[in-house]
């Protein structure tokens, strides 16, 4: 069946302008670092695609090595594009990233200009794009001149393959000189990625400041805080949770009896506040309006239902922030 977009599906996000630029995202993007990969199922993923952009999400989070196996949730995502989403391209915003290792030998990570150049060449061809709209690197290269970096992102979008560029897991300092360079190239940093949530505060340790600062928009990866955020594991560990299996990305260690004893005074305010323990969590990364966008991750499409809930309630009361900052003290 030919796929046709909601035709209220604008009517259902709100849209944020970020820094300084005239691109605006929506306030909940979806990220396809898991569960989009070679060893997913194609339908699933490609049923959150559809109900995502049908429910006002027009962003989409991408990186070269996303899957299992590496590169191929591009390969995925192209594939659903190619399917379903080709008529409405113009109406999405599409990022990928490169940093972090892909292939063998020294051109295959970190932040050289041959591996940034490559690694979207690549990833181009895997999702089937002339362009991205964003491209982002990854993680900072400590054995590569900053120079050298922001050059090639300036490259890449004087040669048509990004609109714009960003900047992931950068410290507040290094985003500075980062974004003078970008500045002075003429090709401004549009938005920086950092790990942030109730959970994990570091940005607030200088990088809000700076982005602020420098016109430069965020979007918050991980604001569930690796699922700990959510109602999921109140009760114990679920099969099908990131925690029953092996993964990188969340070890049970984690789960303590005191975090469990936290998330559960969490999910206890979140009640009060007719909200989900996970849409609490997303409206406090997005209550200031100072970040951009909530990247949420999902395994099934009533996750991502559940997220877009959250712009019905982004408000805090003074009150309420405090609790939040007593029971995580």
């Amino acid at each position: 069946m030919v796929y046709t977009a909601d035709d209220k599906r604008y009517e259902m996000m709100t849209y944020r302008r970020c820094g300084n630029s005239g691109l605006k995202l929506p306030a909940i993007s979806l990220g396809l670092w898991h569960n989009f990969g070679g060893i997913d199922k194609y339908e699933n993923g490609r049923a959150m695609i559809r109900r995502a952009f049908d429910l006002g999400i027009t962003h989409f989070d991408l990186a070269n090595n996303y899957g299992p196996p590496a590169g191929s949730a591009e390969e995925t995502f192209g594939r659903i594009l190619q399917d379903d989403m080709k008529a409405y391209r113009d109406e999405m915003i599409i990022s990928t990233k490169a940093g972090y290792y892909m292939w063998p030998g020294p051109y295959g990570e970190w932040g050289s200009k041959k591996s940034l150049v490559a690694s979207l060449d690549q990833s181009l061809k895997r999702m089937g794009l002339d362009y991205v709209d964003i491209y982002y690197h990854h993680r900072p290269d400590q054995d590569t001149p900053l120079e050298e970096t922001m050059s090639a992102l300036d490259l890449i979008v004087r040669q048509g393959k990004a609109l714009y560029v960003g900047l992931s897991n950068y410290s507040p300092e290094m985003t500075l000189e980062a974004s003078q360079i970008l500045k002075r190239l003429g090709t401004p940093c549009l938005i920086h990625q950092p790990q942030y949530s109730m959970m994990g505060r570091g940005p607030e340790q200088g990088l809000l400041q700076t982005l602020e600062n420098e016109g430069i928009g965020s979007i918050a990866f991980s604001p569930l805080h690796k699922g700990i955020l959510t109602d999921r594991y109140l009760y114990g560990i679920a099969p099908d949770s990131r925690a029953a299996g092996p993964s990188v990305f969340m070890n049970p260690n984690e789960l303590t009896e005191e975090v469990i004893a936290k998330v559960s005074k969490l999910n206890d305010l979140a009640a009060e506040r007719g909200q989900k323990l996970s849409q609490m969590a997303l409206a406090w990364v997005l209550r200031d309006g100072i970040v951009t966008s909530a990247l949420i991750g999902a395994s099934k499409v009533s996750q991502i239902e559940d997220a877009v809930g959250t712009i019905n309630n982004l408000s805090f009361t003074d009150e309420e922030l405090s609790h939040i900052d007593a029971i995580l003290a």
